[in-house]
């Protein structure tokens, strides 16, 4: 009964328009899809001029000697604090070691369930992994002079004047920093909806520290400009059926 109907149903279209028919739905799957794409890439667009927004207000009110943000922290003469933030502090450290190999001596009982072990240790002693280890959740504060974590077990700071570098997760959301006085890597993790804000806040703390304030604002005037002339564009649904067909060419 199936393949009768589906026999009908061509027939009553003719080949013609059941091929224009599955050619039409293929079209408007794809961009359905496109569709999906396009308001992902828009909504991010969008967050990124919001960002970007935010960095101009605040080093504007940096020039005038004002915070962006209220804070609590003790600032050094001259700093201006532009961005806080929640974010978790994690710091380099290694997993438990071991010793691989056996050990060989004399085992003397001391008192019930307790011995002493004297002789020589034979193996050797592995080093854990080396990890970043997470610890406590608190405020993080990004100001014109340096990055700071304040916690209830942990207060780190990351000055500029002494920064190596950094590294950052593909989605933005985790940071390890480099600083010249410190031989251990630390870090910062952060919910992924604020990491993306935190990196270009950043960035252009950064640029201030180097080029001073008024070169944010040139900065991110250009990367406004370019964001708005790189606004994605809303695909169209165009059918195969809605295209004239060429008129056919004399024999």
């Amino acid at each position: 009964m199936l393949i009768e109907q589906v026999s009908v149903f061509v027939g009553g279209l003719g080949q013609d328009g059941a091929m224009g028919f599955w050619a039409d739905r293929k079209a408007k799957r794809a961009f359905k899809d496109a569709i999906s794409g396009y308001e992902f890439e828009h909504a991010k667009w969008a967050h990124d001029i919001e960002i970007f927004n935010k960095i101009k207000s605040a080093f504007e009110s940096a020039i005038k000697g004002d915070d962006a943000v209220s804070n609590l922290t003790v600032q050094k003469r001259g700093e201006i604090v532009i961005w806080v933030g929640q974010g978790q502090y994690h710091e380099a450290g290694r997993t438990p070691g071991q010793y691989v190999g056996g050990s060989q001596g004399l085992s003397i009982p001391l008192v019930a369930g307790i011995r002493y072990r004297v002789g020589a240790m034979r193996g050797s002693f592995v080093p854990g992994d080396a990890i970043q280890a997470y610890k406590e959740v608190g405020e993080v504060l990004l100001s014109t002079e340096r990055l700071m974590f304040n916690g209830t077990f942990n207060t780190k700071e990351w000055a500029f004047a002494k920064w190596n570098g950094a590294a950052t997760s593909d989605d933005e959301s985790d940071y390890i920093f480099h600083v010249g006085n410190r031989q251990k890597t630390s870090g910062i993790l952060f919910d992924q909806s604020v990491g993306r804000e935190f990196n270009r806040f950043l960035a252009q703390a950064i640029n201030a520290a180097e080029s001073g304030l008024a070169s944010v604002i040139t900065t991110v005037n250009k990367v406004l400009k370019d964001l708005a002339e790189d606004e994605p564009k809303k695909p169209e649904l165009i059918v195969p059926s809605a295209i004239a067909a060429p008129p056919a060419t004399p024999t």
